[in-house]
């Protein structure tokens, strides 16, 4: 019996584990300074240096309003607006030409004070930030 119940805690332990974390907007509202930035698909994998992060002080921005937007070396980068979905925050991108494009960040971690989301694709990126601000 002991072994039994031991096993259906280790399968528990497992599924809970295996889970990934469901994104609110309470939760993501603010500002997110970039701290890392890795590209796992890159052959070989690489990531940005801590000191080109910190000359560039990037950041992306959640509004309550569902309005995001990325800065990057004091200037805007990327705007539009998003929808969240489970562990995904399904984002809608303004081109300049007035065009959009959709993309699909999927969050791995989100807390009160840490974010960790990839984009998918053989360019994706996996950025880790931590929160600046609050709205």
């Amino acid at each position: 019996m002991k072994i039994h119940n031991f096993l259906l805690v280790a399968l528990m332990l497992c599924f809970m584990a295996a889970c990934k974390p469901s994104v609110n907007s309470e939760t993501l509202t603010g500002k997110w300074k970039y701290v890392k930035i890795e590209h796992p698909n890159a052959n070989p994998p690489d990531s940005m240096k801590k000191a080109e992060l910190d000359e560039v002080s990037p950041y992306i921005q959640f509004t309550p309003e569902r309005k995001w937007n990325i800065v990057w070396g004091g200037k805007y980068l990327a705007h539009g607006t998003y929808a969240l979905d489970g562990s995904n925050i399904k984002v809608n991108e303004k081109l300049p030409d007035g065009k959009t494009r959709d993309f699909v960040f999927s969050v791995s971690e989100l807390t009160e004070t840490n974010l960790v989301f990839l984009t998918i694709g053989e360019d994706g990126s996996k950025v880790t930030a931590v929160r600046m601000s609050k709205f």
